[in-house]
C-alpha cells in the first residue's frame, strides 16, 4: 500500500494533490515546540523540500514540548538532530537543515526559493521579520504562537492582510515560555493546526486559510476564530533590520539591561526608561534600537518617536 493512500483517498488530495505536495518547498523558521509537529506532519503528508531554520541547540528543559528529541541530542543544533529525524521518517522529502538565527539579511532570499513560510519561531522580531519579507515576495505565511493555556494560529499574506496589519499595537510587555510556562499539548496544537493550514494552501483548498485567524484556550476549553481579510494595513512600520546593516553615523542603542556589554562597542547601553530623557545629537539621521526579542525595540521606538521625527529601525540580538 501506498505511504500516501489513507491521504490520496481525500477527494481534496487525490493523485494530482499528493503530486502538489511532492513539489512543495517549505520554509520553516523555528525547530522548536512549534516546528516539531509542523516538521513531522509535512513530511508524513509527503512534501517534497523542507528548508529549516533556527540556530538554538537541544536542551533537556525542551524536551517536555519538543518530544521530536531525545536525551541522546541534548547538546546538538536543533535543525541537525530534526533534519536526521524527518529523513528517518520519510526519505521522500528532502530536508536542508541551516543552524542560523533568521535575520533581514538572509530572509528574503529564502522567503523567496520557498513556496510557503511556516512562522515557528515565536518571537517578535523573526514573525514580523518574515511577515515583511512574506509581503513583499507574495509568499504565504502561516504564523502561530503558544504560551500558557494558550495559543493562536493565523495565515497571513499571499493574497490576506500582514500579521503586521492583525496586531499593529505591540503589548508593552510579553512573558515568554521560560517566565510563563507552557504546556507541550498546547505548542503541538497549535503546530498541527500550521501544518493543517500548509496543507491546505499548498493543495489549494477553499475556503483558504489566508486570512483566517484560530484562538485555542486550554484552561476554559474554548476555540474562537474570524477573519481578518479587510484589515488594513498600518501607513508606517518599525522595519528590523540585520547587525550588518548598521552604517556609520547610526546611533545605535542596546536595550537589553541583563547582558554585562551592548553587543557592539560603539552602541549605547541603556534602559527603555532611559529613552525619555536621552539627548540626540542634531548630526543623528537614524536610530537603531536593539534588543532579543524586538519587543522592548519597538516599544522604545514608540516612545522616542513622540519626541525625534528621524528614521528608526529595530534589531533583534540573539546572541545573549
Amino acid at each position: 500500500m501506498s505511504r500516501y493512500a489513507r491521504q490520496m483517498i481525500l477527494p481534496q488530495v487525490g493523485t494530482e494533490g499528493q503530486a502538489r505536495l511532492q513539489s512543495a518547498h517549505v520554509l520553516v523558521v523555528g525547530a522548536g515546540g512549534l516546528g516539531v509537529p509542523v516538521m513531522q506532519y509535512l513530511a508524513g503528508a509527503g512534501v517534497g523540500m523542507l528548508t529549516l531554520i533556527d540556530g538554538d541547540h537541544v536542551e533537556e528543559g525542551n524536551l517536555h514540548r519538543q518530544p521530536l528529541y531525545r536525551m541522546a541530542d541534548i547538546g546538538r543544533p536543533k535543525v541537525q538532530a530534526a533534519a536526521e529525524a524527518i529523513r528517518s521518517l520519510n526519505p521522500d522529502t528532502q530536508v536542508c537543515a541551516q543552524v542560523a538565527w533568521l535575520d533581514p539579511d538572509i530572509a528574503p532570499d529564502r522567503v523567496a526559493a520557498a513556496d510557503l513560510v511556516l512562522d515557528c519561531a515565536d518571537t517578535f522580531a523573526a514573525s514580523l521579520t518574515l511577515s515583511d519579507a512574506c509581503r513583499a515576495a507574495g509568499k504565504p505565511l502561516i504564523t502561530a504562537s503558544a504560551l500558557g493555556l494558550q495559543g493562536y494560529v493565523a495565515g497571513v499574506c499571499g493574497n490576506a492582510p500582514s500579521l503586521r496589519a492583525i496586531f499593529p499595537d505591540l503589548p508593552i510587555s510579553a512573558p515568554t515560555c521560560a517566565t510563563a510556562g507552557v504546556l507541550g499539548p498546547v505548542v503541538a496544537m497549535m503546530g498541527a493546526l500550521q501544518a493543517q493550514m500548509a496543507l491546505s494552501v499548498l493543495l489549494g483548498l477553499s475556503p483558504t486559510p489566508l486570512g483566517q485567524m484560530m484562538i485555542f484556550d486550554a484552561e476554559r476549553w474554548r476555540m474562537a476564530e474570524f477573519r481578518f481579510d479587510d484589515a488594513p494595513e498600518p501607513v508606517a512600520d518599525l522595519p528590523f533590520i540585520a547587525a550588518s546593516a548598521i552604517c556609520t553615523g547610526d546611533l545605535v542603542i542596546d536595550l537589553r539591561t541583563e547582558a554585562p556589554a551592548p553587543f557592539r562597542p560603539d552602541a549605547l547601553h541603556l534602559s527603555a526608561d532611559a529613552l525619555t530623557g536621552i539627548r540626540i545629537a542634531p548630526e543623528i539621521r537614524r536610530i537603531v534600537l536593539a534588543c532579543r526579542t524586538g519587543l522592548r525595540a519597538h516599544n522604545g521606538a514608540q516612545t522616542l518617536r513622540t519626541r525625534w521625527p528621524g528614521e528608526i529601525v529595530l534589531l533583534s540580538v540573539t546572541d545573549a
